[in-house]
């Protein structure tokens, strides 16, 4: 079987290290490079053309760099790297934005050394591979019981236009809209751009009317 190669993508160089370190150890797989940022890790996948990157959901750099922006940007190169994300992020939004991204593996910082070889082979192999502490919710979503998420009550936004307007019709600003989809404050924005457009809504305040009287905007 062909050496998978791997980049390793975090702010942390003890993580990466240590990651570096552990997946260097083991048959069949190379770690080629690391990164610190979304843009680094664009160069190094350029580079050397990976199999797999490891990426966190929190990087450094120049602001509104994130592990979804980071996703994004990597898999519109050609050939698509498979994006394994490690992260210490354990909610539903970060969950299902990384999905949502194009990963294809979602493990928690602290999983065994067997499970992160088992990820990275797996997601190497084309399959996708939950952790043990997110399949239980993936599971839920898919089969109906999960109860996280504004209904699409709202003809013409997509899913995604619908949890940023809901977040805002709760109050909260970009910066924490932000934090809470895990995207940069710039894709916040492009996406209240597009509901203003679509709702045919002035300002952020008519947008917030038009979203409470859809029912959006209720504390969860």
């Amino acid at each position: 079987m062909a050496e998978i190669t791997v980049v390793i993508v975090d702010d942390h160089p003890v993580f990466r290290l240590g990651m570096a370190a552990l997946l260097g150890s083991l048959p069949g797989l190379a770690v080629v490079a690391e990164a610190a940022t979304a843009a680094e890790a664009i160069v190094a996948v350029e580079r050397h053309r990976p199999h797999v990157v490891v990426m966190d959901l929190e990087l450094g750099g120049p602001e509104g760099t994130s592990g979804i922006d980071g996703t994004r940007g990597l898999l519109r190169l050609r050939p698509q790297p498979a994006v394994l994300v490690m992260t210490t992020r354990n909610d539903d939004d970060s969950v299902f934005a990384a999905l949502r991204a194009g990963a294809r593996g979602y493990l928690l910082k602290g999983s065994t050394g067997t499970e992160v070889e088992r990820a990275v082979r797996a997601v190497a192999n084309g399959e996708v591979l939950l952790g043990p502490a997110v399949a239980d919710r993936a599971v839920a979503y898919l089969t109906g019981r999960y109860a996280g998420g504004p209904a699409p009550v709202l003809p013409g936004l997509t899913p995604r236009e619908h949890e940023v307007l809901d977040l805002a019709a709760r109050g909260l600003d970009n910066r924490v809209i932000a934090h809470r989809l895990t995207l940069s404050q710039k894709t916040v924005r492009n996406h209240l751009s597009c509901i203003f457009m679509k709702l045919h809504a002035g300002s952020r305040a008519e947008a917030i009317v038009r979203a409470r009287e859809a029912g959006l905007g209720g504390e969860r």
